[in-house]
């Protein structure tokens, strides 16, 4: 053998080598937080643009949003037979990009036989630059079969990624799946088309909307310009509820908009892992629906790439859907847990005080002392690393135990617009950094 071809053969080995680790890497980093891992489906090689080869850069959250439940009237067929185009807005840009899909509320295995993932064409519609559209694998595989109550993330495409952009992530499953894991308040509209419609650039087949997210649950990016991962964590005044549909206008957007400004701010993709209804303590009232924060903590923050900072505002429902008096100890206790737990991996956590809701069907004098009693606690020091304070920020400085109007969106609980914004720009930017931890 010539000095030539035994080279070919040593390169030829190290690439099997490669590869072979690449998909055991896939298989781990599927069933890191404990759900069950995805199986890849051999067969059907992947065409056009696929999986990209590892480049320089970190691997951070560019968007995300958790899991709440099952989606209802999906329970026997789910969605077969249908593409469902999500539309997911990104808060820091990339060269390679990565996908989350979750089966977490599933009843029996999904099988997906198409996925794929594209920068849209435009605000407020189905259809794709044609130029970026890539077909989405899965150890190297084009179908993944996704077990009951577990995830799947997909290999790394090359796609140029910028912030602020909407980004159209697809899946075609053609068999039953048993109910649709879904987020239900995106406040985003996305699309539904008959047949596999995965890789279609244009949006015409896409005649259906819905205001969900559907089996997608994050896109990260390798970026060579951020400082690593930011999350939200909280209920439904993180999730933005109130927030005009389509513009992206709740607090951790505007958040993400405050730290793309420069002046030394941290570099953080921003990722929203609010759920409507969430509590500390407590799960939802679906069952198998909106896990408890002290639960889904280490899916939800610990499971995101890199992640450097927590903003933890959660505990107004810990007040409002208890059917006698929250606990003071047990609800910051709660929040010291999550602390801890962020602490662990070296994280920094900066915690809200409650803002305030007379006005509300819920609000009784009794709860409002509960909520003074919380916010003092917060406010000492006692819970968090740094407290932002959120309901000094948007209280009406006439009434305190009441929104602001300006800040109202009128059901006396959650902000409007404006008042998303002003919880955005109440975060001091400096304790954002991950410069140390309290002693709590």
């Amino acid at each position: 053998m010539t000095r030539r071809h035994h080279g070919y053969a040593l390169l030829g080995a190290v690439v099997a080598l490669i590869v072979a680790l690449s998909a055991t890497l896939y298989a781990v980093v599927a069933a890191e937080d404990g759900t069950p891992a995805a199986t890849a489906v051999p067969g059907g090689g992947p065409h056009g643009v696929s999986a990209a080869p590892v480049s320089a850069g970190t691997w951070v959250g560019s968007w995300a949003a958790a899991p709440v439940g099952g989606e209802p009237g999906t329970e026997s067929a789910g969605l077969a037979g249908r593409s469902l185009r999500n539309v997911v807005h990104t808060s820091t840009s990339g060269t390679r990009a990565r996908v989350t899909l979750s089966n977490l509320y599933g009843q029996s295995a999904l099988t997906l036989t198409h996925a794929s993932v594209a920068l849209a064409a435009g605000r407020g519609t189905a259809a794709a630059d044609a130029a970026t559209m890539r077909r989405l694998t899965f150890g190297g595989a084009v179908s993944v079969v996704i077990p009951a109550g577990g995830q799947a993330v997909s290999d790394a495409v090359a796609l140029r990624v910028p912030r602020g952009a909407d980004v159209l992530v697809t899946t075609y499953s053609p068999t039953a799946s048993g109910p649709v894991t879904y987020h239900p308040r995106a406040r985003q509209i996305s699309y539904v088309a008959a047949g596999d419609r995965t890789e279609d650039a244009g949006g015409g087949a896409y005649t259906g909307q819905t205001p969900y997210w559907r089996y997608v649950t994050a896109l990260d990016v390798l970026s060579d310009d951020s400082d690593g991962t930011l999350v939200a964590f909280g209920d439904s005044l993180t999730d933005g509820v109130t927030s005009t549909t389509g513009a992206n206008r709740r607090w951790p957007d505007a958040l993400a908009g405050r730290l793309r400004g420069g002046g030394g701010a941290p570099r953080y993709g921003v990722v929203n892992e609010g759920i409507s209804g969430n509590q500390v303590l407590a799960d939802g009232l679906r069952p198998a629906g909106n896990e408890r924060g002290v639960g889904r903590f280490t899916r939800d923050v610990l499971g995101r790439p890199d992640v450097r900072v927590v903003v933890v505002d959660l505990g107004i429902n810990d007040i409002l859907r208890n059917p006698g008096l929250a606990d003071p100890d047990a609800v910051t206790g709660g929040l010291r847990a999550l602390v801890r737990s962020a602490h662990a991996h070296g994280i920094r956590v900066v915690g809200a005080t409650l803002m305030p809701f007379r006005g509300h069907r819920g609000w009784t004098p009794a709860r409002e002392r509960v909520r003074q009693e919380i916010n003092e606690r917060i406010r000492s020091g006692r819970v968090y690393d740094a407290v932002t304070d959120f309901d000094k920020a948007l209280r009406d400085p006439y009434a305190p135990d009441r929104l602001r109007p300006y800040y109202d969106s009128g059901d006396h609980l959650h902000p409007n617009d404006q008042g998303f914004k002003k919880m955005a720009d109440t975060l001091d930017i400096a304790e954002l950094s991950d410069g140390g931890s309290a002693s709590l």
